[in-house]
């Protein structure tokens, strides 16, 4: 099972995790250990310095005032102010230097998981709620800020500052030392304990939050908003949002108050501690045991008061990393995803691509056990089957086919955003896994049905292909693909904002910007996946002429719907159940009266007044069968 899915698993083997996992988050402090050195002698000075007062305190009550010798009291009284200005100096320093070694880790962890989530394939990301995603980058990070920025520090500081203050309570006196601390070790018990807890809780808060972050990024979207309110759902998905936010709080109140009562009995416990002292010494005079003088005795509970803060910090700190190792587990997972679709380590670098793509014996299927589609070399049904399909540089190929025949997964497949499980795919007679990805991306470009605009410029949109794009290139390639006069005619022309996912453009204007984008980056090779499935006629009209523009001399693979957009393509291919069943011309197809001809016949029925072919009488449907 997923880690994400149950809320136990990430304490099934902490004994063996955590080492493991406490070394991996050391070596993200590696590069910074000149500046992490440097903070070690700044708290170990700091800890030197607040030691020192205490016995300065005892010369003070021992011999500067019962001797009344004012020099040596002012001069003793100075140190102490010295050494209060020095530990206060270098606890700013250490501070600040902690902190930057701090938000740099931070910087190289969300870089890191950005990076790796940008290699993931497709698949992820179809079967990943995006605010899960930015959950982890923005929730889990976030939360290990105190921990990365001030926890290693304070547990430096603090465990400096407990051995300093022993050592300097031995050397006042051995017997009140072992008696102050007889029961830190149960301390360090309970402590632990309350870390185990604490963890498991966060575990669970993590993944409420990132749930949380995924109902909102999907209701609380332009799309989500328009879905609520036509279908009268507002109040029931506030009403689900609001049980989830109550989950969130007794989790946040469960966390907060795990250990409380414990660590709470330890604190009043140090706090008794100096009651104890004095005790321990007055019954020692009492009944003739060694005498402790009154400089010696308050020195030394100055020392167990020092004791007693960082001692209490320590424990707390130590609870605190262990509920921060929910929040590296969750970051380790993503940052250990595999990359199922890599650069390989030789790759083939294509200065010209001419544009030849062929499909040799191509097979593909999901994972058989990720019915999200995973692509792997998984056992699942296959989505395409023994495909060999050639289009020449400078040709066309359409690919047209019942719903789930197999059309985007082929498409999908030129530019990588899928590999192959079986066969292969070429670009140039190189298979595309041998290609470098700068090659794969300049050489490939897709427009899809489902187009997507960054809420930014329409310019900003448009140099998303080309950043160095001038001026005078973005207003041809808008004029290419019929969308230029429309920009120009906002009031802000192309610095037009274009809202969020591109709403306030319509859907024809947005599949035009999208082309645009695509003329700007002038690949040699154009995969069109279903670019006007979703365009009442006329608009589909309009982005056809500019689609029949940017497919002017390139090869262009065609997934389509509605046949009269694949009519003038140099090959037509039906696909079924992931296999080619028929293929020729537009002609050769209608001429054989077979699937192809049903289709068309379909179509012409769904869109009265287009084009019906006329059949000299109704033929059954043909019998699928592939094509070789």
């Amino acid at each position: 099972m997923h880690p994400d899915h149950d809320p136990t698993w990430a304490s099934a083997d902490d004994a063996q995790e955590q080492p493991r996992q406490v070394r991996r988050i050391l070596k993200l402090f590696r590069p910074y250990r000149g500046r992490l050195a440097i903070v070690g002698l700044l708290v170990g000075a700091a800890s030197l310095a607040s030691v020192a007062t205490p016995f300065l305190l005892k010369e003070i009550l021992d011999t500067a005032i019962p001797e009344g010798r004012t020099g040596l009291l002012s001069l003793l009284a100075l140190g102490m102010i010295l050494s209060a200005v020095l530990t206060s100096i270098f606890g700013v320093l250490q501070t600040l230097i902690s902190t930057t070694v701090g938000q740099r880790v931070m910087h190289d962890l969300r870089t890191a998981v950005y990076d790796r989530l940008q290699r993931m394939s497709l698949a992820f990301f179809t079967r990943t709620r995006t605010g899960e995603v930015q959950s982890r980058i923005a929730n889990d990070i976030g939360g290990m800020q105190a921990t990365v920025t001030s926890t290693a520090t304070s547990l430096v500081s603090n465990l400096t500052g407990v051995v300093a203050t022993i050592v300097a309570m031995v050397a006042l006196d051995w017997r009140l030392t072992a008696v102050s601390l007889l029961l830190l070790p149960l301390f360090v018990w309970i402590s632990r304990r309350v870390g185990a807890e604490r963890k498991r809780i966060t575990t669970r808060r993590q993944m409420q939050m990132a749930a949380m972050a995924a109902t909102v990024t999907e209701s609380l979207s332009v799309s989500g908003i328009l879905l609520g309110r036509t279908m009268g759902r507002s109040d029931s998905l506030t009403q689900s949002f609001a049980e989830e936010s109550e989950e969130l709080v007794e989790l946040e109140v469960r966390a907060n108050m795990a250990g409380r009562w414990r660590m709470a009995v330890i604190t009043v416990v140090m706090a008794a501690m100096p009651a104890i002292i004095y005790w321990t010494a007055g019954l020692a005079l009492q009944f003739g045991g060694p005498s402790v003088s009154i400089g010696t005795l308050v020195a030394f509970v100055s020392l167990q008061q020092g004791l007693f803060r960082p001692t209490v910090s320590l424990l707390s700190t130590g609870v605190q990393i262990q509920a921060s190792l929910a929040l590296f587990q969750r970051i380790f997972e993503y940052l250990d995803l595999p990359i199922d679709i890599t650069e390989p380590d030789d790759p083939v670098h294509l200065d010209e691509v001419k544009g030849e793509v062929r499909f040799e014996n191509v097979e593909f299927r999901y994972d058989g056990d990720d019915a999200d589609g995973d692509a792997g070399a998984g056992t699942g049904h296959p989505i395409l089957d023994a495909i060999d399909l050639t289009v020449p540089a400078g040709g066309s190929l359409a690919v047209v086919g019942p719903t789930g025949a197999g059309k985007s997964t082929l498409g999908c497949l030129v530019p990588r955003l899928y590999d192959v499980t079986g066969g292969r795919v070429t670009l140039d007679g190189v298979d595309v896994r041998d290609l470098d990805f700068d090659t794969l991306a300049r050489g490939i470009g897709v427009v899809s049905q489902e187009t997507y605009l960054f809420h930014a410029s329409v310019a900003d949109n448009l140099r998303f292909a080309k950043p160095d794009a001038t001026d005078e290139e973005l207003y041809g390639a808008a004029r290419a693909a019929q969308i230029h006069d429309h920009i120009a005619a906002l009031p802000d022309g192309y610095d037009t904002v274009v809202g969020e996912r591109g709403h306030r453009f319509s859907g024809g204007e947005k599949q035009r910007l999208a082309i645009a984008r695509t003329i700007l980056r002038d690949p040699p090779v154009l995969i069109l996946d279903e670019a006007t499935s979703a365009l009442d006629t006329r608009t589909e009209q309009a982005v056809q002429e500019a689609i029949d523009a940017l497919s002017a001399n390139r090869t262009t693979v065609t997934i389509a719907h509605r046949l009269s957009t694949v009519r003038d393509a140099d090959q037509i291919v039906v696909l079924d159940s992931g296999r080619a069943v028929e293929r020729g011309t537009h002609e050769e197809l209608l001429g054989r009266d077979g699937r192809y001809a049903e289709l068309v016949r379909r179509d012409a029925r769904l869109k009265p007044g287009r084009e019906v072919v006329q059949m000299s009488k109704p033929e059954p449907e043909p019998k699928l069968e592939p094509t070789r």
